[in-house]
């Protein structure tokens, strides 16, 4: 009889046993089914530049209580998912060469994709920018307003490639923003059929300034 309920206990304990290892399994799966449900939001958007473009290779970063809980990267064209994000709020950095960080705060996301547009723009980081800034004069020495300014990249061989082209503002200057690296360049200004130049060496990402005196009158404008 000892020995009958003995083996009774054991197969009691064994039912048990596995009972709690198959409950133990179902709490694990709910779990893990939980976590993937709650990390099904996100966030997608286009970064761009002023000029409209898209960034390419820009990062984002998710943050929560100074954390970075995840990252993503955007394609050739600016477009980026970041998603596998908890419903909550988030700081959003982006980063880019070139470009000075941007940040949203406290961006809510529920349990599905938000989109954030395509009005993300990044502004040109001054340390890594070439700015080439100057002022067009008449020949007396006043300003000339409404100027014409090509921008001309002068090669090795003595050639030229013309890059961009802006006018004078109300005072009669002008600015160009060019990629950091060693290069020649020419400001041509033009107002009707008189024009002027000026060539400018750059070595690194700083300001040059030039000034340029057309010759004629402002009474011959």
């Amino acid at each position: 009889q000892n020995s009958f309920q003995l083996r009774a206990m054991l197969r009691t304990s064994t039912i048990f046993g596995r009972l709690s290892r198959l409950t133990l399994v179902g709490i694990a799966a709910l779990f893990l089914t939980t976590s993937v449900f709650a990390q099904s939001g996100g966030f997608k958007g286009k970064i761009r530049n002023q000029s409209g473009k898209g960034i390419p290779n820009a990062e984002i970063e998710a943050r929560q209580d100074g954390k970075v809980i995840k990252i993503a990267r955007a394609n050739n064209k600016g477009d980026f998912v970041l998603n596998g994000l908890r419903s909550g709020k988030y700081n959003l950095s982006f980063d880019a060469d070139g470009y000075s960080t941007g940040v949203l705060f406290n961006v809510e996301v529920g349990d599905k994709m938000r989109e954030l547009g395509e009005r993300l723009m990044l502004a040109p980081d001054q340390g890594n920018i070439v700015f080439i800034r100057g002022s067009v004069f008449f020949k007396e020495g006043s300003s000339v307003t409404g100027a014409k300014i090509d921008l001309l990249l002068v090669n090795a061989d003595g050639s030229t490639k013309r890059l961009e082209s802006a006018y004078t503002d109300i005072r009669g200057d002008f600015a160009f923003r060019r990629p950091p690296g060693a290069a020649s360049y020419r400001v041509t200004a033009k107002l009707k059929d008189v024009t002027g130049s000026k060539d400018i060496v750059v070595d690194n990402a700083a300001i040059y300034r030039t000034a340029i005196t057309l010759d004629m009158s402002r009474n011959d404008r």
